[in-house]
């Protein structure tokens, strides 16, 4: 019997020829990742380690000052602050401070920190967000992650693995994130806990690594351990431009055993939305029957933060206005993502139409900076949780949706489907 990419990836890293879902094994970990948050928990218990005064290996920890950035007062400047002075006491190569880095799921990659078959771990539940490329990623607590800072390896259930198959091709104004939000809405918020999403399918072959890193950043949405994708070519190429060490690309074996096999006809999907106050309460927009305005969108986040959202949200507001009824927030992913903006004049568009343009960063997507909502407001976001008080207020109402939903809606001041907007507009 064959194992899953995601068992064969956990096999290599635990010394083992073979795992099975449910084994417990200790397996060594190729990066350990930190923002500011995780970090300053992580730190104290590393201290607390008997016998612990060295991380296992300064160049395999990341440490991302993110979430808020620039500090929104003394108690978050303490945690980076804290950070900091960690990074250079451990002599840690990859610190990224404010100005320096992004969003931590979009600056890795970006820095080529991530590689097919490797075994991330990080203080942060969107680490599976790494999957896209291959590797086998998922979110730890702030000890576990202490452990991995001291002894390089983690312990782990092996997850078993739900393989997803995705064919047809997208029809006008569908994206990745509509099809992982169909997907989260199949699964359910708990239909894939503690299992490993296995992506395959002729549409997620044809996906841009930015869709690849849009689904596998929301496997967690469905409770998963982790979201993977097999690495291809396409992959290949984007890892090699960013580093030049090795690294082991695996692939499932024909007769690995799944849980479940699902097939979604991507060719089938409008563009779709998640309601409040779950992400998998999704319908398609056609479902949106009567007038919702909305008080904000903003866009951005380790799910839509990169420059292909970005472009698409440009495209849109191209020569138009916001509607004054809202504001709309835009978050770049990253100092990378921002510069290239810039370049590419998306950002004096985007400033054009009303929209502000904040720092790299996730603060608003939590709620914890720069976007949080008020009592009683509506926002359509990017982001990939819409829990009560996720972003602010438990008064708030967010919906979930892709840029193109989001971009649509500013212009119209009310949740819009794209796909209407680019008919009367063309």
């Amino acid at each position: 019997m064959g194992m899953t990419l995601t068992e064969k990836i956990l096999a290599r890293h635990a010394g083992a020829d073979r795992v099975v879902p449910g084994e417990i094994i200790n397996a060594k970990v190729d990066l350990v990742l930190a923002n500011e948050l995780s970090a300053a928990v992580a730190i104290a218990a590393f201290r607390n380690l008997k016998g612990a005064e060295k991380v296992f290996d300064h160049s395999k920890i990341a440490l991302v000052e993110d979430h808020f950035v620039p500090a929104n007062n003394a108690q978050s400047a303490k945690l980076a602050q804290l950070m900091k002075e960690f990074a250079a006491e451990q002599q840690i190569e990859n610190f990224f401070d404010v100005g320096r880095g992004g969003i931590e799921h979009v600056v890795l990659p970006e820095e080529g920190l991530v590689a097919p078959g490797e075994l991330i771990v990080g203080g942060d539940s969107h680490t599976c967000t790494y999957g896209a490329f291959g590797a086998f990623a998922t979110g730890m607590g702030s000890t576990d992650v202490a452990a991995a800072f001291a002894l390089g390896e983690v312990w782990l259930k092996v997850p078993a693995s739900i393989k997803m198959v995705y064919d047809g091709k997208p029809g006008p104004m569908v994206y990745a994130k509509d099809i992982m939000l169909k997907t989260v809405g199949t699964l359910g918020i708990d239909g894939a806990t503690y299992r490993a999403i296995e992506y395959h399918g002729s549409t997620v072959d044809e996906l841009s690594i930015t869709g690849r890193i849009t689904m596998a950043n929301m496997a967690i949405e469905a409770g998963a351990k982790n979201g993977i994708f097999h690495a291809d070519e396409k992959t290949i190429a984007y890892v090699k431009e960013r580093t030049d060490r090795p690294f082991i690309v695996e692939r499932a074996d024909s007769d690995a055993q799944y849980e479940r096999v699902i097939e979604i006809d991507v060719a089938a999907l409008e563009p779709q939305i998640a309601f409040p106050h779950l992400p998998d309460n999704v319908h398609p927009i056609s479902d949106v029957k009567e007038d919702v305005p909305v008080d904000q969108v903003f866009i951005g986040s380790c799910t839509n933060g990169y420059i292909e959202d970005l472009r698409i949200v440009a495209q849109i507001l191209d020569g138009k206005r916001i509607a004054s009824s809202l504001r709309v927030i835009v978050n770049p992913g990253s100092q990378k993502v921002y510069m290239q903006a810039a370049d590419e004049g998306i950002l004096k568009t985007l400033v054009a139409a009303g929209c502000a343009v904040n720092t790299p960063g996730c603060g608003a997507c939590f709620g914890g900076h720069m976007g949080t909502l008020g009592d009683g407001e509506r926002c359509i976001s990017t982001t990939n949780r819409n829990y009560v008080g996720r972003m602010g207020s438990p008064k708030a109402e967010i919906y979930l949706a892709s840029p193109a939903t989001c971009a649509a809606s500013a212009i119209a001041g009310k949740i819009t489907d794209p796909r209407t907007l680019t008919l009367v507009t063309a």
